[in-house]
């Protein structure tokens, strides 16, 4: 039994405009909803953030990530709200004796910035993962203009989770 495991997520949406006809949905981070113009296209809210955080989750127990777990050709998937993914990933890291240690988010896009929203965003993600929001770590980052990310068409999500056995 390994005492500590680590784990890897990422999360790419391509962002289009958010109309009641339109391909974007609301603008979600963390279970933030921004306000903003664009917003990610996705089967479910669109959350990277989320949906990165379950795939770190996921990844450190060695489990399949969130899109065989959650497949986006599933109509019970559409439009759902993202924490429904963190909450599975916790069931399997608890069934598995595990806790989490820190987890590292960074952010990436334009706009818009996480700014004021990061003490929100932690205290979402803590409360999900059942530790203190000192253990949630999150960055924001510009990819300086560069492909589309940087042009503001995508936002993008890396992160790391430790996971301690209990």
């Amino acid at each position: 039994m390994l005492r500590q495991r680590i784990g890897h997520g990422y999360d790419l949406h391509r962002l289009e405009p958010v109309a009641p006809d339109g391909p974007g949905r609301p603008f979600r981070l963390g279970g933030v909803t921004f306000d903003h113009p664009l917003g990610p296209v996705g089967h479910s809210d669109g959350d990277a953030v989320y949906h990165a955080v379950t795939d770190a989750l996921l990844g450190a127990l060695g489990e399949p990530d969130i899109g065989r777990l959650f497949p986006d050709d599933d109509p019970q998937h559409d439009n759902a709200d993202s924490s429904i993914f963190i909450a599975e990933a916790m069931r399997r890291v608890r069934g598995a004796s595990y806790t989490v240690g820190n987890i590292d988010i960074t952010v990436i896009c334009e706009r818009p910035k996480l700014g004021n929203n990061r003490g929100a965003i932690r205290a979402n993600i803590a409360t999900l993962l059942d530790c203190d929001v000192s253990h949630i770590n999150i960055k924001g980052k510009t990819h300086e203009m560069v492909d589309a990310v940087g042009e503001g068409r995508a936002v993008e999500v890396h992160c790391v989770v430790l996971l301690h056995h209990v």
